[in-house]
């Protein structure tokens, strides 16, 4: 483990008797740093097959194929879109666009749920919106549990109809 090398005590001693003077002679000492990194390993390795790793939170998504058009009645169609600044705008059909708190939507789509059987939510969101305002959509849209909803990139006609209704956008970070 630990070991001190020495080397001259002897000679020291020796010298010292004569008169001469006495130097100090430095000890070399040696540390064995085996065990320790064995210790090291063991503790990784122990810690490395006991722990377990959080798997990524992921939605499934299903898409339909490329081809496929379906015809939705106005009554059943939710649309939401998502502005820039982080607003939600929320109409049935072809409503005049109602804004809406981001506490008050998952009420909101159960609400909708509950009342229209086949609901379909088409989510709009602005190429301009942030990447985490589109999950919190979602996840909304998993805990109301509203598996038939739509994604698609806001469009100028939605914008004018948001802007109509009272939308006034605004520069800089909401």
């Amino acid at each position: 483990m630990g070991g001190m090398e020495s080397g001259g005590e002897r000679e020291s001693a020796v010298k010292a008797k004569r008169g001469k003077k006495r130097r100090k002679h430095r000890l070399g000492i040696r540390i064995d740093m085996t065990p320790m990194v064995d210790i090291a390993f063991l503790l990784l390795t122990f810690f490395m097959l006991t722990s377990v790793f959080r798997r990524p939170q992921t939605m499934e998504i299903n898409l339909p194929p490329q081809d496929v058009e379906r015809e939705v009645k106005e009554s059943e169609l939710l649309t939401l879109r998502v502005m820039s600044d982080a607003t939600v705008w929320w109409c049935m059909g072809v409503e005049t666009p109602r804004q809406i708190e981001w506490k008050d939507l998952r009420a909101l789509l159960e609400e909708r749920k509950r009342s229209i059987p086949g609901l379909i939510t088409l989510v709009r969101v602005d190429r301009k919106a942030k990447y985490t305002n589109m999950v919190d959509v979602m996840d909304e849209l998993n805990l109301a549990a509203l598996d038939r909803f739509s994604l698609a990139t806001m469009r100028d006609v939605d914008v004018e109809d948001v802007t109509a209704a009272g939308w006034v956008p605004r520069e800089g970070p909401p």
